[in-house]
């Protein structure tokens, strides 16, 4: 009932009148500043034409019309929500056309029939006007759909903004800006672009830059001119990042907490989680002097973030050798991976402890040109230092849950002040671009993730040989990078399959490799004969559970398990990367608790490219049939590699955006 009632005439009509006289009142009670002077003349100057504008800016739109005899028709979507929009627009002279730019959105929502939509309005000679960025965004980014308008039209894109120097914006994708009355109202007309009708891609990128480029300049000068304050802009970034009493307080806290640093560190090293013969690196201390030139500094917290980052400093380290690459990581595990793997060009440094002190010490020696986070690593002293000295702030295959998302989101004067300082954001995917974009993130864009892209973990060839040897082709269940309460789970299944496959042996590669011990001890009570990696013992005839709790061997375990449970999702983990278990062919089980690696198993689920299971009973089942049947476990392999093989390219991009933070390429030299 309400809702019929929402979408009525009526509703849309009164809806359509309050919004005119409210945009008639604010045009009619302020200042309007105009550059150039002559801007209409100068907007229609070769109508019909394409006007062009960003979304945040968009509400003041229909004071175009008044006194301008053209034909301007403008885009409003295809949902009933936009009834009242339509109305209101009619109310000024212009006359909408259905539909919009599907985005990064799955789901059409119009975009060919406004296309259709805008090509007759043009033809019919009416100037078309529309927002460059797409919901549900980033903001400021032009679309590609703007460009392929104007190559298929021949008609210029014009881009205009208009702001006024108050105004309230909401915290939204675009930060929409309700324009309020007895303000200075700025209208800025930018110069014409054309895009050529033989365009080819690279010719359409370069006019998309030129339209993102120019609508940016324009709105720039027309905050300027109002006296305002872009709610996107740098001097707003700024502002922000004055933080709250919260941030004040954090930054208070770690400073005086700092002389608890050694007893903690104490602590940590004493449980095997930090290396005592580095320990003065915690406190931002290097033990080995700057490169001279650009240095590039990759911060990745854990094993998951370093193997994301350590393909991204091979590729630069080839392409660009004269760039130094600095590498922190803040676990023992993650820094020998670290050692094992980074370019001999590159440098590892365990990351200061985020007091400010520390951070400004280590901040001091390495002077870091550009400075490069992995997925959700958000130390507050660590971002803000680094952003006041100018440093060049990306999050590269950034990720976010949702849970962490809503705790961000309910503390703004904590997470804008960090999200913005970012000057980009590469996300795994447009959700979680948006994510960023909502806590802050001035340019957050999916780009893929990189865990797709990266190679697989490595395998000793000599332990991989003495290893195999010791199984004696025995069935291999492998649970790879459990986490408490998982371990049982996996035990039961053990047991329960052990009645079909006697020769079965479960391999346990616990997430965190110092907990071996204490699952060797829970285990040795009962019936299940069990071996610990790390004590130099091999699996025996007798064995039936084998701890593998040692570090940067993930890699020998999947190359001999035809079969893996990838931990972390049969508890609320949020689940493990499958992808390094499939390169290295083995068949993938999963419980349901996957939302890390959510792109990853919603098309693996989709293809048949890996099994869910959800307790002891659906796991022995699941893995007894892919151990039993390897035609199945097969095809199950082969739909996982084609899935995984069509979600890459993760990496070529990120390499292709930190390009625009790198010095020039030097020229090649000719050969006389």
């Amino acid at each position: 009932m309400l809702r019929r009632l929402y979408h009525s005439r009526i509703v849309t009509a009164l809806g359509g009148t309050i919004a005119e006289s409210y945009i008639r009142l604010v045009l009619r009670t302020s200042t309007v500043l105009r550059d150039p002077p002559d801007s209409a003349a100068k907007l229609f100057s070769q109508h019909p034409q394409i006007f062009a504008m960003w979304h945040g800016q968009f509400m003041m739109v229909p004071v175009i019309k008044p006194g301008t005899p053209a034909d301007i028709a403008i885009i409003v979507s295809r949902h009933k929500d936009a009834e009242i929009l339509a109305n209101l627009l009619q109310r000024f002279g212009m006359r909408p056309v259905r539909g919009a730019g599907t985005g990064h959105r799955k789901k059409d929502r119009g975009g060919a029939t406004a296309l259709r939509g805008a090509l007759r309005a043009l033809k019919d000679g009416a100037t078309f006007a529309l927002t460059a960025d797409v919901p549900p965004g980033p903001a400021r980014r032009a679309g590609e759909g703007i460009v392929m308008l104007a190559k298929i039209s021949g008609r210029p894109i014009v881009p205009c903004a208009m702001a006024t120097n108050r105004y309230i914006a909401i915290n939204s994708w675009s930060r929409f800006t309700f324009n309020l009355p007895f303000s200075k109202l700025a209208i800025i007309v930018g110069d014409p672009i054309l895009v050529p009708r033989d365009a080819g891609p690279a010719e359409l990128e370069a006019a998309r830059l030129a339209v993102e480029q120019g609508i940016n300049e324009v709105t720039k000068r027309a905050y300027a001119l109002a006296g305002g304050k872009d709610p996107l802009a740098e001097a707003t970034r700024d502002e922000a990042a004055k933080g709250s009493f919260t941030l004040w307080l954090y930054r208070a806290v770690t400073r005086l907490v700092a002389p608890l640093a050694p007893l903690i560190l104490g602590w940590r090293e004493r449980r095997g989680k930090e290396d005592k013969d580095r320990r003065p690196e915690r406190y931002g201390e290097a033990n080995v002097p700057r490169p001279p030139g650009f240095l590039a500094w990759f911060h990745a917290a854990s094993v998951g973030e370093a193997n994301a980052v350590l393909p991204v400093i091979a590729a630069l380290a080839e392409a660009r050798p004269q760039i130094g690459l600095l590498l922190t990581t803040g676990t023992v595990t993650s820094a020998k991976i670290a050692g094992d793997r980074l370019p001999p060009s590159a440098i590892h440094q365990y990351v200061p402890m985020d007091s400010p002190a520390y951070v400004e010490r280590f901040l001091a020696h390495w002077r870091p040109d550009l400075a490069v986070f992995v997925e959700s690593e958000i130390w507050p002293n660590l971002v803000l230092e680094t952003k006041a000295r100018g440093v060049p702030l990306v999050l590269i295959n950034g990720r976010m849950s949702h849970p962490s998302f809503r705790s961000w989101r309910k503390r703004p004067g904590l997470s804008r002040p960090l999200f913005s300082a970012f000057d980009l954001v590469l996300a795994q995917n447009q959700t979680l671009a948006q994510r960023f974009a909502q806590l802050g993130a001035t340019d957050a864009v999916s780009v893929g993730n990189l865990k797709i892209d990266g190679p697989p973990p490595p395998a000793d060839a000599a332990a991989q040989q003495e290893l195999a040897s010791a199984l004696q082709n025995r069935s291999v269940l492998l649970a790879a990078s459990t986490h408490p309460g998982e371990e049982d789970i996996v035990v039961a299944a053990h047991i329960a399959m052990k009645k079909s496959r006697p020769d079965l042996i479960t391999i346990i590669l616990p997430r965190h490799p110092e907990r071996g011990s204490e699952l060797a001890k829970q285990l040795s009570g009962g019936t299940l004969g069990t071996a610990l990696r790390s004590a130099g013992q091999l699996p025996e005839a007798g064995t039936d559970i084998y701890i593998a709790d040692t570090i940067g061997e993930i890699g020998l375990f999947y190359t001999l398990a035809k079969v893996a449970l990838v931990g972390g999702s049969l508890v609320a983990r949020g689940g493990q990367n499958p992808v390094e278990a499939i390169k290295l062919g083995a068949a993938v089980l999963t419980g349901p608790n996957w939302q890390n690696f959510s792109d990853s198993y919603q098309e693996l689920l989709r293809v048949k490219g890996c099994r869910q299971v959800f307790d002891s009973a659906s796991l022995a089942e699941a893995a007894l049939t892919l151990l039993e049947d390897e035609p199945a476990r097969k095809t199950m392999q082969a739909n996982a590699e084609a899935a995984i093989a069509s979600m890459s390219g993760a990496l070529d991009r990120t390499v292709l955006e930190l390009e625009r933070f790198l010095p020039p390429r030097e020229p090649m030299r000719q050969v006389s």
